[in-house]
């Protein structure tokens, strides 16, 4: 049985973890090498990777996994939502570490991709989305057909 925890249980395990001696930057190194581990397993390299990052942890797991995947042959590039500047911690880090092609964020940049990963927030959201973070869930939109 695959048991699910709460976003409340899962900032618990995170910071257990961590107070355990695993630095914040491992645990973000296992998940975007989890992420992009995933990805491996249906895609084969050469395809074109999006990634887009928040300014959050979440997007630090996203340039951790855009790294190993062009490490392994992938064509990546990150979209970053917010100002990279601001940028803190951990998530810094793991930005520095990627050196690979980013632009900031637009909903037509994720285009074209075969792949795209979702790296904008983590578990701790307890907001609406809005804004460019929202244009981009929902997609560049298509013009509408015209009528003869």
């Amino acid at each position: 049985m695959l048991e699910l925890l709460t976003t409340a249980e899962m900032a618990e395990a995170d910071r257990r973890t961590i107070a355990g001696g695993l630095a914040g930057i491992e645990l973000m190194e296992n998940a975007g090498r989890a992420v992009a581990e995933a990805v491996a397993a249906r895609h084969p390299p050469g395809q074109h990777v999006a990634v887009v990052a928040g300014p959050g942890n979440n997007g630090g797991d996203g340039f951790v996994a855009a790294r190993i995947l062009a490490e392994r042959g992938y064509r990546v590039r990150t979209l970053f939502v917010g100002d990279p500047n601001r940028l803190k911690g951990d998530a810094a880090v793991a930005a520095q570490r990627w050196r690979g092609p980013s632009a900031p964020a637009e909903p037509t940049g994720l285009m074209p991709a075969d792949v795209v990963i979702d790296a904008l927030f983590g578990a701790g959201l307890d907001r609406p989305v809005e804004g460019l973070a929202r244009a981009i869930i929902d997609g560049p939109r298509m013009p509408e057909p015209l009528s003869p």
